[in-house]
């Protein structure tokens, strides 16, 4: 695919700014100012102070004496790198390759996008629109190379969107100053008589770096498409992300569904083709307000399946809140990992960790109750019961070893021992009654003890003797006593588990 490229130039970025938070500003003549070795330069003016002969590095005194009643405002520090920043921010919803172009520009890379609006020129015309009417003055085009669309944005005069391979022909009429060289080059050239590009253009290279240094050759070759040249991003482009402008302001639920599932079916369908699932995704939904609001799902298995995630979403749909509409939905796989293609057999067996159903039934429960609400667990090689289990990563981790079975285990198991008050017969007879949170439960049927030694290499608590008990109203616990037996001294009784 050929690369193409978007410069949006801000003619008056920091001058429109301020005339938009102080409308009186818009009729008068105005610049922006900072002190420059104890001088007052202007940093920026307005349109108006410009058709008056006011540019951009003229002293403010001299300024005031041409125009006596220009209004001169301090420029705050650090205002044009926040404004590029927050319209390149802005300009995320036409491509995710945005970059800032200093200082007075972005740089949008356009590859793959525009077709969601029906073209280049419909896609032109949706952002200088935009971003006149929230009171910029813009100039866009577009080309295969940066430089070029660079060049014709700050110079061009017919045509703004150049086709790819005709740079030549669009960069020769332009003067030298469009490549973005230093100004004494720009001037060294104009003392030559070379006043547009295309008057050296076709001179070698060799002559033109001895002459005028490698910086005008590599600005040439680049805006050429003779050297590579590449942006930095705001933001880092995610791999696996989908996008879905919409022509009217999406508003209703039913029409966020329709969004959601086609972001999904293409979404899903690259990421099966790949071996993929994903194991987390955002939803970030840009509204005609200016604002993004988003929602995230997780899964507990990768997963490719598009039915699925939308049931996940569907859940989420009641925080999105579209106010006057939603112009654009972009979808994020922000987790991706290795997955096996789901094999539907046509019989029937015991389902575990690998069956897909119950993966999806795990997500669904997870996206209405949590994602920590829902966890699996594994046996661990531990005496102790509180230790005999570990929280597993994932619903496809496998086990290291296997549940004890040999031995009945309660289908409640307290993380911490209760300590109880029990009457019991000596030396190793099963209690008749103990008391818990005050509560007396008589004992009908006892079953043990089954000793567990205690694991000395990590505590220095005493051995244990379990004992399963029934009591008089059928409810059925796990206790022991710890430590060995003594005779006349109290022995530590404890609660540990119910028995469904």
């Amino acid at each position: 695919m050929e690369k193409r490229f978007a410069s949006i130039w801000f003619r008056h970025l920091t001058a429109d700014w301020l005339a938009l938070r102080r409308p009186a500003l818009r009729n008068m003549s105005f610049v922006l100012a900072e002190p420059v070795h104890g001088r007052m330069v202007i940093t920026a003016a307005n349109a108006l102070a410009e058709t008056q002969g006011i540019h951009a590095g003229m002293v403010v005194a001299d300024a005031k004496a041409a125009v006596p009643d220009l209004q001169v405002i301090d420029h705050p520090p650090g205002l044009t790198e926040k404004l590029l920043e927050a319209l390149g921010l802005w300009c995320i919803r036409y491509t995710p390759a945005v970059a800032v172009a200093p200082p007075d520009g972005l740089i949008l890379d356009t590859t793959g996008c525009t077709h969601l609006w029906g073209g280049e020129r419909p896609y032109l015309k949706e952002i200088v629109t935009r971003l006149r009417d929230k009171g910029y003055d813009v100039r866009m085009a577009i080309a295969g190379t940066i430089g070029t669309a660079r060049a014709v944005a700050h110079y061009g005069k017919a045509e703004l969107i150049i086709d790819s391979g005709a740079e030549r022909n669009a960069l020769s009429p332009l003067p030298p100053a469009a490549l973005r060289l230093e100004s004494d080059a720009v001037q060294r050239l104009r003392k030559l008589g070379l006043h547009t590009i295309g008057s050296f253009m076709s001179m070698p290279r060799t002559a033109l770096r001895r002459r005028f240094g490698p910086e005008l050759v590599e600005k040439l070759e680049q805006a050429l498409g003779q050297a590579d040249e590449y942006i930095q991003p705001l933001r880092p482009i995610p791999p696996y992300t989908e996008r879905l402008p919409c022509l009217d302001p999406i508003r209703t639920a039913t029409g966020i569904e329709i969004a959601i599932q086609r972001l999904l079916e293409v979404l899903c369908k690259r990421l099966a083709g790949e071996g993929k699932g994903l194991r987390q995704a955002v939803l970030r939904c840009y509204r005609v307000d200016g604002k993004m609001v988003q929602v995230a799902i997780r899964t507990s298995s990768p997963t490719a399946h598009a039915a699925h995630i939308f049931k996940l979403f569907a859940l989420k749909i009641p925080q999105i809140e579209p106010a006057l509409g939603i112009e654009l939905f972009l979808m994020e796989a922000s987790k991706i990992e290795d997955a096996d293609p789901v094999q539907h057999a046509l019989w029937g067996g015991m389902p575990g960790p690998e069956d897909a159903a119950l993966a999806e039934l795990l997500d669904k429960l997870a996206g209405k109750t949590g994602i920590h609400k829902v966890s699996r667990y594994l046996p661990d090689e531990h005496h102790w019961p509180e230790r005999s289990y570990r929280l597993a990563v994932s619903i496809g981790e496998k086990p290291v070893t296997t549940w004890r079975t040999d031995q009945p285990r309660p289908t409640r198991l307290l993380a911490k021992p209760e300590p109880i008050e029990v009457s019991a017969p000596v030396p190793d007879y099963p209690p008749m009654l103990f008391r818990y949170k005050g509560e007396l439960h008589p004992i009908r049927k006892a079953d043990g003890p089954e000793r567990i030694e205690r694991e000395w290499w990590m505590d220095k608590e005493e051995r244990r003797d379990y004992y399963q008990v029934e009591d008089e109203d059928g409810r059925r616990y796990w206790l022991f006593r710890s430590g060995h037996y003594a005779d006349g001294q109290p022995q530590q009784w404890f609660l540990h588990g119910f028995f469904a």
